[in-house]
């Protein structure tokens, strides 16, 4: 399925980290104009900075007047210590920068037509066995309360002349940044083993086909709605290391048993436990049926074109 490429100036409110910086990358070599809403001021190209504190109105918001679309990727990182105060953190930050970039739209004269919000396959909860799709039940606990709070939030802000697309992002693959980049530094030290019992699930995808996704939601009129952004194949946790593993040639991967985890994590680490123990098998029926080809549907081809030295491909739009 064809798509025409996007046009005119793109906005990405918390567009500075590593997938945000992805996406600039490609939607500049589109041809797009990017402006990023950052906390900074100023930051790498090919983006254009504006300052914004993602809570207020300010001068940031004039830049949405006559833009071909809004991407949000604000929010706090869950790769943390799930202290009280960095819960709160995580939740305002979502609901806040949606809110306040609703208000925006209603402030300016020509806002963007479509208006794309990430938010989180975690809303689904910890599935050890069960494979979801965009029509599967919510699940229960911390991060399904932040998704649901982050998706209403989204719904009450936008305009009702504007597209709405949400993209339940799972865990996108990266050459210069993200989770992989720890994952294959454990693995590097003879570390890359299973966590846990090994059978919670990973759901994937390459950054390359992360912002085709974008891409796609920016330029094709018919998306609308919810679709869970991921790679058509979700792994095990034993088969994600271990294809990492092969792929960076470490023949060893000591495990790490769920208790050491627990332990470890928060003191080494300095992260969530539950990033690693948990887990779960999602697929995009939504994306499958209208017609979305992956340029790397199956792990060892995405983890294989990572390790390169090589910039990662984007593929043909489909």
């Amino acid at each position: 399925m064809q798509w025409p490429n996007p046009q005119g100036k793109v906005v990405i409110a918390g567009g500075s980290g590593f997938l945000g910086s992805s996406l600039a990358h490609h939607l500049h070599a589109k041809g797009c104009e990017v402006v990023v809403l950052s906390r900074r001021s100023s930051g790498p190209p090919p983006a254009r900075f504006a300052q914004w504190d993602a809570r207020n109105l300010a001068d940031w918001y004039p830049e949405l007047n006559n833009a071909s679309a809004l991407i949000t990727l604000t929010g706090r990182t869950v790769d943390c210590i799930k202290a009280p105060a960095h819960k709160d953190e995580i939740l305002r930050s979502r609901v806040d920068s949606t809110t306040v970039l609703g208000r925006a739209l209603r402030a300016i004269d020509n806002p963007p037509p479509v208006w794309v919000q990430m938010s989180t396959a975690h809303i689904y909860g910890d599935l050890p066995t069960i494979i979801c799709d965009e029509s599967s039940p919510i699940g229960e606990g911390f991060a399904p309360t932040v998704g649901t709070a982050w998706e209403a939030a989204f719904n009450d802000a936008i305009p009702d002349n504007i597209r709405p697309v949400i993209l339940r992002t799972t865990f996108v693959l990266g050459r210069r940044g993200g989770a992989l980049s720890r994952l294959r530094k454990l693995a590097r030290l003879g570390l890359g083993g299973k966590i846990g019992h090994g059978r919670q699930g990973i759901s994937w995808i390459h950054e390359a086909d992360m912002n085709r996704i974008f891409e796609r939601a920016i330029a094709d009129h018919t998306m609308r709605g919810t679709y869970i952004a991921t790679a058509p194949n979700p792994v095990s946790n034993a088969h994600f290391m271990r294809t990492l593993r092969k792929a960076i040639g470490m023949p060893i991967g000591l495990p790490a048993p769920a208790f050491m985890v627990k332990l470890g994590a928060p003191l080494l680490l300095r992260t969530d436990p539950e990033l690693a123990i948990f887990g779960r098998y999602c697929v995009s029926k939504r994306l499958k049926d209208e017609g979305f080809e992956f340029t790397f549907p199956a792990l060892d081809g995405a983890i294989s074109n990572l390790m390169r030295k090589s910039p990662p491909q984007d593929g043909a739009s489909s």
